[in-house]
């Protein structure tokens, strides 16, 4: 979409609805999966529509609570802070069914040099795309969050220091009708917003927990597959705001109740040809075991063979490996088998345009452009490869002696990414220096932490 089409497109919303755009909102996503960006007038807009625009860097030189790195090079008190060059990717346009008069886009961010920004996501994840292209493939992705809700407001949750918190229904109530029902305002406005936010949702069902739910979104080409995942978790946010109500996407928020998984579904399939040959989908071999091509193996192959030294990409939290103990269903082990559902790569054979993997590592506390360009960067590592995949696993691999073990803190799945040489090999080593500096970085914030289970434990007895 070039500014005339973009022009035109205002123009016919202004007709639909009867709301003339006033005001824009632009964004990019930062390392942590936070949506930084602002409001602008529509006068400003057309300007950086064509220039783009400047953007403070900072947003990669802090962390997740806006504190400066001591650690980063990609921008810092050495350099000032400088502004980042901000482009805005027309194509990613939205209107929320909340600010009728108000459009919104995504950015990308490069650096002084004109290339793309070495601490960017959505990048990262538009250059591993493009590698596919060049050897003949486009990505399919689809990604499945589960979220808790609240009955707390943000000063609430500040107030109670996220304790004591109201959940929306109490009990544990996997696929409740009942629970869908008596919350149905809330999971219409969910259904119905989201549609019209142009993130369309393909299933919503309550999990086992108060208050849980999962959401399963529709599978789209990669690109657009992470934009959808990442403005869910952040629009779902204000909508329940809306609704007086908060959402979490922790991977585990509570240990007495279940963590948060934010499964990626994926498949392989052929670009086009200019002769118009229709496009297919590669991981699908009718005659082949489970109906998975050599390539499907291949792709999954070389997510095994990387997955402990990219556990970090995966799960960014220290509280994401919170979630890695036994008898959940989250993986312990780089293991894979179909339709199961222990694994950390769950096959599902199905028909020509069905069949898939599942990567099973992951929770909701991903950020969808990291995750989804550590997914695809791996797997076609393993098809360059021609690597081949271990027998499948059958029954609980979750503690199996047969697949190497993942990582179970943020601090020795960081050590391990600094490590490796495949990290860089198809990441790029800007992006990987940039992530395990700030990985170091969350590491040593919560090792300078006091806890609660601390105080509870020690205090009174030593």
């Amino acid at each position: 979409m070039d500014a005339a089409a973009l022009k035109a497109k205002l123009e016919e919303h202004k007709v639909e609805t009867g709301h003339e755009i006033r005001k824009v909102k632009v964004g990019g996503f930062d390392v942590d999966g936070v949506l930084r960006g602002k409001y602008v007038s529509i006068e400003k807009f057309w300007g950086m529509v064509e220039h783009g625009f400047g953007f403070c860097d900072v947003i990669f030189g802090w962390d997740i609570a806006d504190v400066l790195y001591d650690n980063a090079k990609v921008t810092g008190w050495e350099t000032g802070y400088p502004d980042a060059h901000a482009i805005i990717d027309l194509s990613t346009l939205r209107f929320s069914p909340g600010e009728p008069d108000t459009a919104m886009f995504l950015v990308d961010f490069v650096s002084t040099d004109g290339k793309a920004h070495p601490a960017c996501p959505r990048s990262l994840l538009k250059s591993v795309l493009a590698r596919a292209k060049g050897k003949g493939y486009q990505a399919t992705f689809a990604c499945e969050l589960e979220f808790w809700v609240f009955k707390e407001t943000p000063e609430s949750l500040h107030e109670k220091g996220f304790r004591g918190l109201t959940p929306l229904s109490p009990g544990m109530f996997g696929y409740s009708w009942l629970r869908e029902d008596q919350n149905r305002a809330f999971c219409h406005a969910i259904m119905d917003e989201m549609s019209a936010f142009d993130v369309a949702i393909e299933a919503l069902h309550t999990e086992t927990g108060p208050g849980v739910y999962e959401v399963a979104l529709r599978y789209d080409d990669a690109l657009r597959a992470a934009d959808k995942a990442a403005l869910f978790k952040t629009h779902l946010k204000s909508l329940a705001t809306r609704h007086g109500l908060a959402v979490t996407f922790m991977a585990k928020w509570n240990h007495d109740l279940p963590g948060s998984s934010g499964h990626l579904h994926q498949s392989l399939w052929s670009v086009p040809s200019s002769s118009g040959a229709t496009s297919r989908n590669v991981f699908h071999d009718e005659s082949a075991e489970s109906k998975l091509s050599v390539t499907a193996r291949q792709y999954l192959a070389g997510q095994l063979a990387l997955m402990p030294e990219l556990t970090a990409l995966y799960s960014p939290t220290i509280n994401a490996y919170k979630r890695y103990v036994p008898g959940v269903w989250a993986p312990l082990t780089a293991s894979w088998g179909v339709e199961n559902r222990t694994c950390a790569i769950r096959a599902i054979p199905g028909g020509p345009s069905s069949t898939r993997l599942e990567y099973r590592q992951t929770a909701a506390d991903i950020n969808p452009y990291v995750a989804i360009a550590t997914c695809l960067a791996s797997g076609l590592y393993g098809i360059d490869e021609k690597l081949e995949a271990p027998p499948p696993g059958r029954g609980d691999t979750s503690l199996s002696t047969e697949y190497a073990s993942l990582p179970r803190t943020l601090k020795e799945a960081t050590s391990r990414l600094a490590a490796s040489e495949g990290a860089r090999a198809i990441l790029g080593e800007p992006f990987v220096d940039h992530y395990v500096r700030t990985r170091d970085w969350e590491v040593r914030q919560f090792e300078r932490v006091v806890t609660e289970w601390e105080l509870r434990r020690y205090f009174e007895s030593i």
